[in-house]
């Protein structure tokens, strides 16, 4: 078994143990084990390792996937362990701020790890044979192709576009915050648009399509500091659930601190995230351009 196989299994099951089981109200402080979110991520996990053993068993190595890779994809799966079973998740059951913290981490964070590992290539070799041949003729279908226009830029802006405002309505809310099996399907919902999002971002169009890119990168930004700044200036609580907030806030103060948190960390990334890909496409602008000159 290769060590980064070994590295990926040990970072993703290695914090269970300390786990304790708890009811659907968590005590704040305490370690939880959301068994609805974890279990998916689980077992992209152990799919993930049984693609890497086979991957190394039948081509004797693991270049397709690279140490790099790996690690990034290791800690993106272990850093959504975390923030779904650590004290956080308790404190989010309380305070809207400590649940903001938990989502986009999620979103901002784990996301662009497990996007930066690629790991496309070592799921296919988790897959049986029969399988992968299953795959192959479902993408040239006409399903198939009618899906892969959500891994194109617009189709993973509307993504996430859609389940951000979504989730973030009042009555959803509420509904995740009263419902384990909802709450569990948002934190789903949330990782799975940012992981499209992110993946498109990093391994999306090349040449002239970056610009298109670029564009959905601005407007993925200013759709979600909207978002975060109506509920930092809202004068109304949205989610009457919560009563109170950290360090003696009320609950409409937490409301605004989450916007906040919504919307600094947001704006930080997608910026960054806009700023590599226009180096990127001015560095493609300036290779032509020699390339040109040449001739």
């Amino acid at each position: 078994m290769s060590r980064y196989a070994l590295l990926v299994f040990t970072l993703a099951v290695a914090p269970i143990p300390a786990l304790a089981h708890s009811a659907k109200h968590t005590v704040p402080g305490s370690w939880s084990l959301e068994l609805l979110a974890l279990l998916p991520i689980m077992l992209a996990g152990i799919f993930y390792l049984l693609g890497l053993a086979r991957l190394r068993i039948r081509t004797g190595t693991l270049a397709a996937a690279g140490p790099i890779r790996v690690t990034l994809f290791a800690f993106g799966l272990l850093l959504s362990v975390v923030l779904l079973v650590s004290p956080l998740d308790g404190w989010a059951e309380r305070f809207l701020s400590a649940h903001m913290v938990q989502h986009f981490g999620l979103m901002l964070i784990a996301a662009p790890l497990l996007a930066l590992g690629r790991p496309g290539i070592v799921y296919l070799w988790a897959l049986p044979q029969s399988w992968r041949q299953d795959f192959a003729r479902f993408r040239s279908g006409k399903l198939g192709r009618a899906s892969r226009a959500l891994f194109t830029p617009f189709g993973a802006w509307l993504t996430y576009f859609l389940v951000l405002w979504l989730w973030h309505s009042p009555p959803l809310f509420a509904r995740a915050l009263q419902h384990e099996a909802v709450h569990a399907l948002q934190h789903l919902c949330f990782l799975g648009a940012a992981l499209l999002f992110w993946s498109v971002v990093i391994q999306g169009p090349r040449g002239e399509g970056r610009a298109a890119m670029l564009v959905v990168i601005f407007t993925t930004a200013v759709q979600s500091c909207a978002l975060a700044a109506l509920m930092t200036m809202s004068s109304i609580q949205w989610y009457p659930f919560y009563s109170e907030g950290p360090f003696g806030l009320s609950a409409l103060e937490d409301q605004q601190l989450s916007g906040l948190i919504m919307w600094v960390p947001c704006c930080a990334i997608m910026i960054g995230a806009g700023v590599a890909t226009m180096a990127t496409l001015l560095r493609d602008i300036e290779t032509r351009m020699q390339q040109a000159r040449r001739r």
